[in-house]
């Protein structure tokens, strides 16, 4: 066994305590681990003992219960506070840290409190106010890698030859195609009943129909080049997802047959990593998953391997089970409608646990922190409120060097004079977050 690697003591070798040491210890600061349940083995290593017992040299951290039980319990949580940090699951005071870091940061990445009852909303969706996080105020920073961080400069104080990764921060900006066309993209019998709707609405948009459809004039919500010109102009790393599924009262994208979508889809794919955006039902459909991805497939003609689930109508782990078994390797949907903020209290990648079978999946979580909808929908922020949230995420987590993710979609960033100020903070978020 190399001497560099830092041993974890504990009286047992649970799944749950491999899962989020390897996140703390591996993940965020790029040591090398291991669990040891025999202090024989101990040596003269750099050790965690995670243990009610003493350890002469040690780093302790008095355990919580949490990473040893079996199943889910709902339990009350007091939070308290640490270097300005709020903690829970206090631990003894002869403890090095007076928080259980690994089971407090086992609580958040894996979502534990989403596997107990709650209230959900209209959606069948967990509301960020029922968050621990929420209601303790710390969902806007990624308290999961701040801890972490604070861990290693105690750590560091009694192992000075222990040395920790550099995280580099960097950021993705990713787009969703719920409605690609306002009037193009759509059945002639759809088509026809648009028009005779417009027409007995007098709305105003039968001219503009007309236009489009029959005199090909370009589509108001097809503002792919607007979005395309302004990665190119920030050099930002950019992921587009697709929908697929049929229509329904939520779901508005054309036809996964139709040619003017396939055509879309086929000119970004071009340039982008694309993947799947599973349809409103898809998200408690199992069958929905496979043959959604299996249209994407056909239309891209490579594997669909990421997806982002319409309204972030997100079910753990029942949603994370089916799209894991119908291929899909990385998920975009770790973060809430109708927050910003930190869900999983992380601003990096990472695994996805199954707590309910108690084991490490190779599901690829990659949260994100705001969405545009949020901002205007949810919260009902003008721009300039807005910006002010997206450089306090983005600062946040380029402080830990994480990734920042953000949700963009077409139809907010329209070429009106509706949308031209969230274009402006469209256009804020790429140079900031580039900075």
């Amino acid at each position: 066994m190399d001497s560099r690697t830092v041993l974890i003591y504990s009286t047992e070798n649970v799944p749950r305590l491999r899962y989020i040491a390897g996140v703390i210890l591996g993940d965020i600061l790029g040591l090398s681990w291991e669990v040891i349940t025999d202090k024989r083995k101990l040596g003269k290593h750099s050790v965690i003992n995670y243990s009610s017992e003493n350890i002469t040299g040690s780093f302790k951290i008095s355990p919580d219960s949490l990473l040893f039980e079996k199943g889910i319990a709902g339990r009350e949580i007091v939070v308290g506070e640490w270097k300005g940090l709020p903690v829970f699951f206090q631990t003894s005071s002869d403890s090095d840290l007076p928080f259980d870091i690994f089971a407090a940061s086992f609580f958040l990445v894996s979502r534990y409190e989403e596997y107990l009852e709650f209230q959900p909303d209209e959606y069948g969706r967990f509301k960020a106010s029922l968050s621990l996080a929420f209601k303790n105020g710390f969902l806007v920073i990624p308290i999961v890698d701040q801890w972490a961080k604070e861990m290693s400069k105690a750590f560091l104080k009694r192992f000075q030859n222990i040395t920790f990764k550099r995280n580099e921060y960097k950021a993705l900006l990713t787009i969703d195609t719920d409605q690609p066309f306002s009037y193009l993209g759509k059945s002639l019998l759809r088509s026809i009943g648009g028009l005779f709707r417009d027409i007995k609405n007098n709305s105003g948009n039968a001219c503009d129909r007309y236009r489009i459809v029959a005199m090909g004039e370009k589509d108001p919500y097809e503002v792919f080049d607007y979005i395309i010109e302004n990665i190119e102009k920030s050099n930002a790393d950019a992921k587009f997802f697709f929908s697929v599924g049929d229509h329904s009262k939520y779901d508005k994208n054309p036809s996964w047959k139709n040619g003017e979508y396939r055509k879309l889809i086929h000119s970004i794919a071009d340039k982008f990593k694309s993947g799947l955006h599973p349809s409103f039902y898809a998200a408690c459909n199992s069958s929905l998953i496979y043959s959604e991805a299996l249209r994407m497939k056909t239309i891209l003609k490579n594997e669909i391997i990421f997806s982002r689930f319409h309204y972030i109508r997100l079910f753990i782990p029942q949603s994370y089970r089916d799209i894991h078994e119908a291929g899909i390797l990385e998920d975009y949907s770790m973060g809430y409608p109708d927050e910003p903020g930190f869900r999983a209290g992380i601003a990096r990648p990472y695994y996805f646990y199954d707590v309910s079978e108690d084991q490490q999946t190779n599901l690829k979580i990659i949260p994100f922190q705001v969405m545009d909808a949020t901002l205007y929908k949810y919260k009902n922020l003008d721009p300039v409120a807005s910006k002010e949230v997206i450089l306090k995420l983005i600062n946040e987590t380029r402080k830990v060097g994480g990734l920042f993710v953000s949700i963009w979609h077409n139809t907010s960033l329209l070429d009106n004079s509706d949308w031209q100020e969230w274009r402006e903070v469209f256009e804020f978020m790429l140079k900031n977050q580039a900075l």
